[in-house]
């Protein structure tokens, strides 16, 4: 019997192996390709494409890998952290005044948690340049502050080789304190007194830095970080906050309104933004009790609250921490001239603001964020539908449960509440 159509078969099979394996190996994506050709036409039509145009597929993926780019630098340290927060529109404050009301998001800061912390990294930053600090020296650094301020100092001195002692009047929530503990900072509460007393909170604490430094015994220095009168507290906000406010509003604002303590903030980003926006108006929002509202409107210090058998605190009688004073400042008159309107803001509209943020967009916010967004709503008010305000919202809420939230009370199931019932509570 003749094998040779048994053997052409056999070799015809093999070749048909090989030649498609072979062709496998030359074009590995053919099938994806062909697939690719068989699209139905519904799916083209529901990718925005026109079932009537041609279309040409290409590869372009052949040799192609994801890359890792070696040069990426790795942040160094928690002060990478501070700085560049982000600026978002409140929905339900802009939807109610027909303005878009933008709102600083500092409390997302790295380090702890404030616009302080730009200012604690450029003092601290500022002093080693001149020589005042070396860090893992033992050298301290004093300072007298309601909280946010020595918070940050506290972080940023342990991220640096430094000691933090903090002094700061005993009204204060008690968090921050316990916050100041846990980070290693010495803290003394000393009761509430006038600047001119000698125990006043940031005189005890220029004191005790120069003793510090005059003891032979205790290693380091002693540095008094004076962030009233330091003047790298408004340089860092003209250098950093005012910057990213005129970037991500796209350079388009109508309005900055901001509270002043030190003054720095709104000194240091009023200095910036009024060069590159002439228009812009600078507005100062201020507590109840604060004597700075008739510094901008009538060239005074004075406050209602201030005469005789009125007062019922030492500093500033209000409920609101961190800004509000009676005493002029080295960083506030640095960018007093620039501002051009200020609003008075009492403690009733400062809770009922407070609990708007929390019922309305989630926003569990501090006291002196409160304050900010009271004076923006009533200024977005006298310019009308149209216009773009900015403003900071400084710290969270959560250092102000003992305090200001224990009189706010809870917001509950409530959903309601009317604007027309806050501003002007």
């Amino acid at each position: 019997m003749d094998n040779r159509p048994r053997l052409f078969l056999t070799a015809a099979f093999l070749c048909g192996v090989l030649l498609t394996l072979g062709f496998k190996d030359f074009y590995p994506d053919l099938e994806r390709r062909f697939r690719r050709r068989r699209v139905p036409v519904n799916s083209l039509s529901g990718a925005g494409l026109d079932i009537e145009d041609q279309i040409d597929l290409e590869d372009h993926t052949k040799g192609k890998r994801a890359k890792v780019n070696g040069d990426v630098k790795v942040a160094e340290g928690i002060e990478a952290c501070v700085g560049n927060t982000p600026l978002f529109r409140v929905k339900s404050l802009s939807e109610e005044t027909g303005c878009d009301i933008l709102v600083k998001a500092e409390f997302l800061n790295g380090a702890g948690g404030s616009p302080k912390d730009r200012v604690a990294l450029n003092m601290i930053k500022t002093a080693e340049e001149h020589g005042l600090l070396t860090p893992h020296s033992g050298d301290t650094i004093y300072e007298g502050t309601v909280g946010s301020t020595g918070i940050s100092l506290a972080t940023v001195c342990r991220a640096r080789g430094y000691l933090a002692h903090i002094c700061m009047p005993s009204d204060q929530a008690t968090e921050k304190s316990d916050l100041l503990l846990k980070l290693g900072a010495v803290v003394d509460r000393v009761p509430p007194a006038p600047i001119i007393d000698p125990m006043h909170f940031v005189n005890r604490a220029r004191s005790l830095a120069a003793d510090h430094t005059a003891d032979p015994q205790r290693p380091g220095r002693g540095y008094f970080a004076d962030q009233f009168e330091n003047q790298a507290n408004w340089q860092a906000h003209y250098e950093s906050t005012g910057p990213e406010i005129f970037n991500q509003c796209g350079g388009k604002l109508d309005a900055f309104v901001a509270g002043a303590g030190t003054g720095g903030t709104i000194a240091g980003v009023a200095r910036f933004l009024k060069p590159k926006l002439p228009k812009l108006r600078v507005v100062l929002a201020d507590p109840q009790g604060s004597g700075l509202f008739n510094r901008i409107k009538n060239g005074v210090m004075f406050d209602p609250l201030e005469k005789e058998g009125t007062r019922r605190r030492s500093q500033v009688d209000t409920i609101v921490e961190g800004i509000g004073i009676n005493r002029v400042t080295a960083n506030f008159e640095a960018g007093r001239e620039l501002i051009d309107d200020a609003i008075k803001v009492s403690d009733d509209e400062a809770m009922a603001m407070a609990r708007w943020l929390a019922e309305k967009d989630g926003i569990f916010t501090g006291s002196s964020s409160a304050v900010n967004c009271v004076a923006t709503v009533r200024f977005a008010r006298q310019l009308g539908p149209g216009h773009r305000l900015g403003t900071i919202l400084c710290d969270s809420g959560t250092r102000h449960l003992s305090k200001f939230w224990a009189q706010a009370g809870n917001i509950g199931g409530k959903t309601d509440s009317k604007l027309a019932d806050i501003v002007g509570a």
